[in-house]
């Protein structure tokens, strides 16, 4: 809130407390003044017409009692007159409807006027002789009431909309010269860095300006040096300086992190010999442009295909991790990858399928690091020994369902909201305490479980994404997840529902109609952000606007600049599981300390993810991140 709102609101705020208070005060004494008064008034006639009443009573005059009571009661003061003759038992009752002119009926429904009573006995001597019963009329009370505050509200309104508008008139003269410095220092707290304030004439805020425009040209000096450092030490660590592409630490790290999410697609590991034949021939500089020219045409062709990514892991090995596919997709892949290496081995004067072998193995069901790459590698040795281009795998598990049953029971499963959750509890460094939990769901498939690894990867391939997302946080609130525990739900977006406008209005709607907004988050992959940007702004706008908050899941996995951060703000970065597994080299840790200091120098906490045993976590102590999670503290059932 800026200055001005924040002296406004103030001013705003008093004179509301000033003219409630007034109003107050003026609304109870005429009430209690009136109330008094018709209780007075209601006491001086109970007296006055118990004493005319006496000669009448002893005479047994009912005529002249009731002229008498008449005479009283058509003064309309009076809801109500009962009269009771004590010597037979005889009542007569006068009653005045409560028909009250100039008063809204919604005012009287607030019965600020308790019914007041007064009943007396009258005697002649010691003998009784009737019993008289008065009950007031609220007519005057309301009347004189609704009168009263009527006119003071008229009074007060003139006076507040005189007062805002000489208070809005006068602050915004006052605070004219300071609204620039608020904006700008919104601005660096946002760490948008705009061109240098204009340096006011007035010497109490020419220092303060000047202040402001140096810190912000550090502020972004460093936030640049922090980026570049990133992307150099990247380049020092994770990419081979022939190729340009990953190295084998930057595929080992990719490795466990994709076996470790519910994805689908296959390794494959190509040796080319060929290579050798071009450095004989023509050098080992010919040789480094040749590798540097197949880099950029496997790029260029195969991510056409499937998202892949690509790293040289020795002089003559290259690998290719498919990170979502079919079986049909890759075999695509692999047409294209021996078809871009036929085209630069024709180029480099070799002859085509020979002197390469590529060895292909698809991730079916759980896998380990170890698994994936033993196959692989058997895969390429039988292709070298048979002296075969290529060597897929062979596997006896089959798919648990084709695609179309896919789509089927996925469907099915999704509108009924058979989900089973789970949840993995974010553990603050150095403490109890847990920053949030994120959740984790199965599907229920008839008589299966379906574990996310298993559907997951289909959901993708099928555009259920938007689909899931919604039906699951619908179920997440219909079963109260949100009020088992006072830590947020961490909640996985698809790239579907990042994508999809629909479910960005749908996510809206949704998270004004509850009250938990603050208790949710969402993870949003950080390929996202690199792939369709703008629609990212979009939810994330949408996220922050309603209160819950966001981060950005796989933070440093992907090789560019991470200016982004400035921009879309999230509350947290998890970092990729990759940064578990490097090595302890001091490289590695230069890098995974420039990236968390990347965030950290924007307030944004830092998550690490893929945390399994306490020397790991022990790594990351010196970096100062904020929390951890992983399978030193697996995922928990969710107790009904």
């Amino acid at each position: 809130m800026t200055l001005f709102r924040q002296i406004y609101s103030l001013l705003f705020g008093l004179f509301l407390l000033v003219v409630a208070s007034l109003g107050y005060v003026q609304f109870t004494e005429t009430q209690s003044f009136l109330t008094k008064q018709m209780e007075s008034d209601l006491n001086n006639t109970s007296n006055s017409l118990g004493i005319m009443l006496v000669p009448d009573l002893e005479a047994g005059d009912i005529v002249g009692a009731e002229t008498l009571i008449n005479v009283i009661f058509e003064g309309g003061y009076y809801q109500q007159v009962k009269l009771t003759w004590l010597v037979d038992g005889k009542q007569q009752t006068w009653e005045n409807p409560i028909n009250i002119q100039g008063v809204p009926q919604w005012f009287i429904d607030l019965d600020f006027f308790q019914t007041i009573k007064k009943e007396s006995i009258i005697t002649s001597g010691w003998i009784q002789l009737a019993k008289l019963e008065l009950t007031a009329h609220p007519g005057f009370g309301y009347n004189e009431l609704w009168r009263t505050m009527t006119n003071a509200i008229i009074v007060f309104s003139i006076l507040f909309l005189i007062a805002i508008v000489v208070a809005r008139v006068g602050l915004t003269m006052i605070l004219k010269p300071l609204h620039e410095i608020a904006v700008h220092a919104k601005e660096i707290a946002q760490r948008k860095f705009g061109p240098d304030m204009r340096v006011p004439k007035t010497a109490e805020l020419k220092s303060v300006v000047l202040a402001f425009n140096s810190m912000s040209d550090q502020l972004k000096q460093l936030f640049n040096s922090l980026d570049e450092e990133v992307g150099e030490l990247r380049k020092k660590n994770l990419v081979d300086q022939v190729s340009g592409l990953p190295n084998r630490q930057y595929m080992m790290g990719r490795l466990n992190s994709w076996l470790n999410e519910p994805a689908s697609g296959a390794l494959v590991m190509a040796k080319f010999d060929w290579l050798e034949e071009v450095h004989s021939k023509y050098g080992y500089q010919v040789r480094d442009e040749t590798i540097k020219l197949l880099a950029e045409k496997m790029q260029d062709h195969l991510d056409e295909v499937a998202s892949s990514v690509i790293a040289r892991i020795a002089a003559y090995e290259f690998a290719f991790l498919i990170t979502s596919s079919e079986h049909d997709q890759t075999s695509r892949y692999l047409q294209a990858l021996i078809r871009t290496i036929n085209q630069e081995m024709s180029k480099a004067g070799c002859k085509p399928n020979e002197n390469f072998a590529i060895g292909v193995a698809e991730r079916i069901g759980h896998m380990s690091v170890s698994d994936i790459l033993a196959q692989t590698d058997n895969a390429l040795q039988k292709a070298i020994k048979e002296d075969k281009v290529f060597h897929w795998f062979e596997t006896n598990e089959k798919q648990l369902f084709t695609r179309e049953q896919w789509r089927e029971h996925l469907s099915a499963a999704i509108q009924d909201c058979n989900f089973k959750f789970k949840w993995q509890p974010v553990h603050i460094n150095d403490s109890d305490n847990i920053l949030q939990r994120e959740l984790y769901c199965q599907l229920n498939m008839g008589d299966k479980i379906i574990h996310a690894g298993q559907f997951m990867p289909y959901v993708e391939l099928l555009s259920l994404g938007s689909m899931l997302d919604k039906h699951l946080i619908q179920d997440v609130h219909e079963k109260h997840l949100l009020n088992k525990n006072q830590e947020p739900i961490a909640i996985n977006l698809t790239f579907q529902s990042l994508s999809d406008p629909k479910f960005h209005e749908w996510l809206n709607t949704f998270l004004r109609s509850t009250n938990l907004s603050e208790r949710i988050c969402f993870d949003i992959p950080e390929a996202a952000v690199y792939s369709d940007p703008d629609s990212c702004h979009a939810i994330c706008t949408v996220i922050r606007d309603n209160g819950a908050q966001f981060g950005i899941d796989h933070f440093g996995r992907q090789f560019g600049s991470m200016s982004y951060l400035q921009s879309l703000r999230p509350s947290y970065v998890k970092l990729d599981q990759s940064f578990a597994y490097y090595d302890d080299s001091e490289h590695s840790g230069e890098l995974c300390r420039a990236i968390i200091n990347v965030a950290r120098g924007l307030d944004i906490k830092v998550i690490v993810t893929g945390i399994e045993e306490m020397p790991q976590l022990e790594r990351f102590v010196p970096l100062k991140t904020n929390a951890f999670m992983g399978y030193i503290f697996p995922p928990t059932d969710i107790e009904d």
